[in-house]
């Protein structure tokens, strides 16, 4: 006789993702489907798991990710899925690896260096559709929906020119834009601390964005400034989205820097007031004092004109790198500046291209200069960046733990990495990343909700499950419901917690023993199979 489920999950407690009471119940699935919620005849499933004293929930969604440039070299995606994500959604900070036009293809691949193992990476694509297509054949244990980066799109139109975009430029932006949403792409991301987003003006943004509004599309933003800029770069990011038309995410929201601390209390207001006025706003995190990007992301503006190579040219000259100096000593009202914000102590090079220069990661650029035997910090800096050609990151260490937990308590918050895909054993295994790259999520639920109780643990859910779906546009997911896809994580309240340190960051958390991903087990009492079972999450148009 034909068994009537594939699998069922029998005698857990049941959190449904959309911030309701856990309550007892059994889990059935028939294919990718939920089929049954409720009392479950274990003799009609072809396999049962036993989840007594443990949390059933909807597989979390990592908002805020950049495994787009990871999945294409490992799509084991284990970093991620180990920590119960089943969806990523990709594409963010500005950086997506579509549209391509081949005059400055090379611009998008030195732009990515810092992100992937090897900057000659076949790019195959020059469409939004021909790129989704790709990802539509690759095989990986996430699903994952894609935003097309406004800096991809940037660059395929006028390469890394810091100026506005001729009228030409413009509209060949709007109808890359308008071709990645047809093609099926969530929304569109901005990254405007980064080239060339940042040679980007608001009006140029709200152009672009209204090409989102008409797919029903979102807009989400790595703001132009987390320091001293911050409560003007959220103002120009609610401006952006009200005058397009469109639902705003801000990305990785935080004070960052000493002189900013306690100010999310005036963003958070500003985002309640601009609620108010129907603008929908929201925002992720994840639950760390320090933050991570591309150690050339240090120096001003104008020297990423032109891309890596020019940047390059001129840190390799005396007088302009004199001029360099001189700006990142005094600062500027109008840009973020790393350096005021962390210092040098504080800011961590946490990977290198150049393996004669392995001895340098996980040493902030003070302990480098010593180390190498520089004159100087900025010395050191700018040897580095020349002998790595760009290719480093770094880890900067400038927030504070009270603006972390502000910022989770607030009502439009969820969760996200930040980071990309890795494995300890793949091609992405190199350096000392950030630890939230392993232990966002276990770090939430075992820190914040069961440790300090800043969040019950059924709205920490809902911030990683239903509220991230709901900010995507994805349907039938993000709640454990019959009929809905069978993305599911099975958890020990009790026992999850976070391995991961900055000092030793490739550990995999502890308590999420069971990871289902559209019916499919793929990982099992916390090993990972061989089921690769994501799908490619298109927005429908």
């Amino acid at each position: 006789m034909a068994k009537l489920y594939d699998l069922a999950i029998m005698g857990g407690r049941i959190i449904d993702g959309a911030g309701n009471l856990w309550f007892n119940a059994d889990v059935a699935f028939k294919g990718e489907r939920i089929t049954k919620i409720g009392r479950v005849d274990p003799s009609k499933a072809k396999r049962t798991i036993d989840a007594t004293n443990r949390i059933v929930s909807p597989g979390f969604i990592d908002v805020h990710s950049h495994s787009d440039f990871s999945l294409i070299f490992d799509p084991r995606a284990e970093s991620t899925i180990k920590q119960g994500i089943t969806t990523l959604v990709v594409g963010q900070c500005g950086m997506s690896l579509a549209p391509i036009n081949r005059k400055f293809e090379k611009l998008l691949r030195r732009y990515a260096a810092p992100f992937v193992p090897d900057s000659d990476i076949k790019l195959p694509w020059t469409t939004f559709k021909q790129y989704l297509a790709k990802m539509q054949r690759l095989r990986s244990t996430s699903n994952a929906a894609h935003l097309v980066g406004h800096g991809t799109v940037r660059i395929a139109a006028m390469g890394f020119a810091d100026r506005e975009p001729n009228r030409r430029e413009l509209e060949d932006m709007k109808a890359m834009v308008a071709e990645a949403m047809k093609a099926g792409a969530v929304g569109m991301s901005t990254g405007l601390i980064y080239p060339p987003g940042v040679f980007s003006k608001t009006k140029e943004l709200i152009e672009l964005t209204r090409e989102v509004a008409k797919s029903g599309g979102t807009y989400f933003s790595h703001i132009r400034g987390e320091g001293l800029t911050l409560i003007k770069a959220v103002k120009e990011a609610v401006e952006i989205g009200e005058r397009a038309g469109t639902p705003v995410h801000i990305s990785h929201h935080k004070a960052a820097g000493r002189r900013v601390w306690g100010k999310l209390k005036e963003t958070l207001k500003l985002m309640e007031e601009a609620r108010k006025r129907g603008v929908d706003v929201t925002y992720d995190q994840y639950p760390y004092v320090a933050g991570m990007t591309s150690l050339a992301t240090m120096l001003p503006p104008w020297v990423h004109e032109g891309g890596m190579d020019r940047l390059l040219e001129r840190i390799r000259d005396d007088e302009t790198w004199s001029e360099i100096r001189k700006e990142m000593e005094a600062g500027t009202p109008e840009r973020e500046n790393m350096l005021d914000e962390a210092g040098w102590e504080r800011i961590v090079v946490s990977s290198v291209k150049s393996r004669a220069l392995k001895q340098v990661e996980g040493k902030n650029l003070a302990e480098i200069s010593k180390l190498l035997g520089k004159l100087d910090e900025f010395t050191a800096l700018r040897d580095l960046l020349l002998e790595d050609r760009g290719g480093a990151t770094m880890i900067m260490f400038s927030m504070d733990e009270g603006d972390v937990e502000y910022a989770m308590m607030g009502r439009y918050h969820m969760v996200g990495t930040d980071a990309w895909s890795v494995s300890p054993t793949g091609p992405l295994s190199s350096g000392k990343p950030h630890p939230r790259f392993y232990g966002t999520y276990p770090r939430v639920l075992g820190q914040y909700v069961r440790g300090r109780h800043i969040l019950e643990l059924e709205d920490a859910v809902r911030r990683m499950t239903s509220l991230p779906a709901q900010r995507v546009g994805l349907k039938n997911r993000g709640i454990l419901k019959e009929g809905f896809f069978a993305d599911v994580v099975l958890f020990d309240a009790e026992k999850v917690i976070d391995k991961a340190t900055f000092e030793q960051p490739a550990q995999f958390p502890e308590g999420i023993d069971t990871v289902i991903v559209n019916g499919q087990i793929v990982v099992d009492s916390g090993e990972l199979t061989k089921t690769r079972p994501g799908k490619l999450l298109l927005r429908k148009n």
